[in-house]
């Protein structure tokens, strides 16, 4: 491989490693808080249209979307092709992977947006 040709392979494992980071940091904290302390009462329920009104909450959570779909496809990826033996359709794979984390992630801006 020629030193001036770049692969995609380190930017793929920043993304899987920054979104296992988000996705360890933040879903545990939004379970607790809309799946436990609304449902029992603790907290009120929070006004989801005033709180998606600002661009910024919209952004965060279509960034913890996108990190969380990137994680999700690199995991499968590689526990595609090293448990079932696959490696020989990698390609397809990992077009595969990342390019339904993609289209989620677009979903997701597209509907926030």
């Amino acid at each position: 491989m020629s030193p001036l040709r770049r692969r995609a392979e380190p930017y793929l494992w920043l993304l899987f490693g920054g979104g296992g980071v988000v996705s360890a940091l933040t879903l545990p904290a939004l379970v607790l808080i809309l799946g436990v302390l609304v449902p029992a009462g603790v907290l009120s329920r929070p006004d989801l249209t005033a709180l998606l009104s600002n661009a910024v909450v919209r952004l965060a959570l279509v960034g913890l979307v996108m990190l969380a779909l990137f994680h999700a496809a690199h995991r499968i990826r590689f526990t595609a092709e090293e448990l079932l033996g696959v490696a020989r359709w990698d390609r397809f794979i990992a077009l595969t992977c990342y390019g339904l984390a993609l289209t989620g992630t677009v979903v997701t801006a597209s509907i926030l947006f």
